[in-house]
């Protein structure tokens, strides 16, 4: 959703009138936009050097905070939408159910409704140890959730590496659980091998597996345990003291000769790991939710705090001393922004020219009044 935060020229006792006089053209007698009141505080000025610099970092900072803003929200959402499968154990795409909250209410009604935090940002305190704090708390937050994100693709990146193991292509998983334990052969002189054949090559395995090595297979052990659309696997028995050169042999064949423990205990263990893998996972992921979503609240506060103090800088350098515009908060009409552009640059044409205007972004060299550019995104997108 787009907001325009804007800051109309009028000396304090006339902002009433200009409040309605916007309303009349933009709302009553039209369907321009929607408008809501922006309050910014009476900050302390200070000299006009101090203000020209900070409209220059306060573009930087507006930019950096908006970006930490949306990889926080973006990292909310995909959390949120993800679900550990209790089967495959790969991320399950769902619709997720939760929001993007900002002190308890949605963003676009913290920003309608907005409030400046005395209590955190002091209004007396300079504008840049203000922009400084705020800084330092989001760079904190940034670098927060860069370790955050690393921990948990890194944990991903384990699971599915397990999974990949256990129910991927023949040729590559682990095949401990492709046979039960009670089928293998496992004694002190006799082994059992698994041997995973294209499914295309079975017919000339079964031709070729007891001749392998010299007296070293069963005779007619081979049977099939399991296959996919790729390989097939076989078991053969042979004598143990065989094993070595039946693997290097087969190999030479372009089979694939691989010797699993009879033992039922590891089998176990080994579905148990994954399993508290997978819930490891998944308190992982919640964790990183309920940070993203506190952080998230944290990192849009300060963003908007961050547009009311660029809002009042621009505004005083366009419009100079003492502070004389209305800060206007405004949701056009996506059918008529270039109709209401063209209405504001009309009604206030010409209207603190005289003043120099901090460059402040490109939107304030454009039009004859202070105009942002707020786009606010409550899903993921």
């Amino acid at each position: 959703m787009v907001y325009w935060l804007v800051s109309i020229p009028a000396p304090p006792a006339e902002a009433d009138a200009c409040w309605n006089s916007l309303q009349e053209d933009t709302t009553y007698q039209s369907d321009l936009s929607v408008n809501f009141h922006f309050k910014v505080p009476d900050f302390r000025v200070g000299t006009l050097d101090t203000l020209l610099g900070l409209s220059d970092d306060l573009l930087k900072v507006n930019s950096s905070v908006e970006g930490t803003v949306n990889k926080i929200r973006r990292q909310l959402f995909e959390l949120q939408s993800s679900a550990v499968s209790g089967g495959g154990g790969e991320e399950a795409e769902e619709a997720g159910s939760g929001a993007a909250l900002v002190e308890g209410t949605s963003p676009v009604d913290y920003l309608q409704h907005f409030e400046w935090q005395e209590a955190k940002f002091p209004v007396k305190r300079p504008l840049k140890q203000t922009i400084g704090a705020i800084t330092d708390v989001i760079q904190a937050l940034d670098d927060d959730l860069k370790l955050r994100t690393t921990e948990y693709t890194q944990l991903k990146t384990q699971l599915q590496g397990v999974l990949r193991k256990r129910t991927g292509s023949l040729a590559v998983r682990d095949l401990s659980d492709v046979v039960g334990p009670e089928t293998l052969v496992d004694t002190e002189n006799l082994v059992t091998l698994l041997v995973v054949v294209p499914r295309s090559s079975v017919p000339e395995f079964f031709k070729v597996y007891e001749t392998l090595v010299d007296f070293g297979v069963v005779p007619r052990s081979a049977a099939l345990a399991a296959e996919d659309a790729e390989h097939s696997v076989l078991r053969v028995v042979l004598f143990r003291r065989a094993a070595d050169d039946f693997k290097a042999a087969a190999r030479a064949k372009g089979f694939t000769a691989k010797e699993v423990a009879a033992d039922a205990e590891a089998a176990k263990g080994n579905a148990e790991a994954v399993q508290r893998l997978r819930a490891t996972l998944e308190a992982k992921r919640a964790e990183f939710e309920a940070w993203c979503a506190a952080s998230y609240s944290e990192a849009f506060g300060s963003w908007i705090h961050v547009l009311a103090v660029r809002l009042f800088v621009e505004s005083i350098l366009r419009y100079g001393l003492p502070p004389q515009f209305v800060p206007v908060l405004m949701r056009p009409n996506p059918k008529h922004v270039s109709k209401l552009r063209k209405l504001l640059a009309s009604k206030y044409a010409g209207v603190g020219s005289q003043f120099y205007g901090g460059e402040g972004g490109q939107e304030t060299d454009i039009y004859p009044y202070v105009s942002f550019t707020l786009a606010i995104e409550e899903r993921g997108a």
